[in-house]
């Protein structure tokens, strides 16, 4: 006999993140960023913080994200003014990228307001328990 949709956990899974997901667009929308176009932005401007010029590879990796769509999202944010693509000298195929000025200012404003969205939705959940819990999942699991 299936669970009851109260009882999956897929289901509810599914639900909370989708309020999640409502919840940080609706605290990036002032903003103008979408939810990808923040994160892209985010981790580029993190790595550029850490000395790192990443290629579209290495920030997809670093965010998790399909490196076609990051493609396609790093050219908005390159149209938007926030971040910059540049040849790279070793390897003219590649461009390494630069946030800029804009972009940098931009960047920790929207990370304050993802982590507000973040608080608010959590607070219900002890938040050492919440890192646990999607540490692990978010993890693959090990072979058997």
């Amino acid at each position: 006999m299936p669970l009851s949709p109260g009882e999956s956990p897929g289901l509810l899974l599914w639900h909370a993140t989708l309020r999640w997901q409502r919840d940080v667009a609706t605290a990036l929308a002032p903003l103008g960023l979408t939810h990808v176009q923040f994160v892209l932005l985010a981790c580029a401007w993190w790595l550029n913080g850490q000395g790192e010029r990443p290629n579209q590879l290495a920030l997809a990796r670093q965010a998790g994200t399909d490196v076609k769509m990051t493609s396609q999202v790093l050219r908005t944010l390159e149209e938007k003014g926030l971040v910059e693509r540049e040849v790279d000298p070793a390897d003219t195929r590649a461009k390494r990228l630069r946030v800029t000025d804009t972009g940098a200012e931009l960047a920790p404003r929207a990370i304050a307001a993802v982590e507000l969205a973040d608080a608010r939705f959590f607070q219900p959940v002890p938040l050492d328990d919440a890192i646990a819990l999607l540490g692990r999942l978010a993890r693959p699991h090990p072979e058997t």
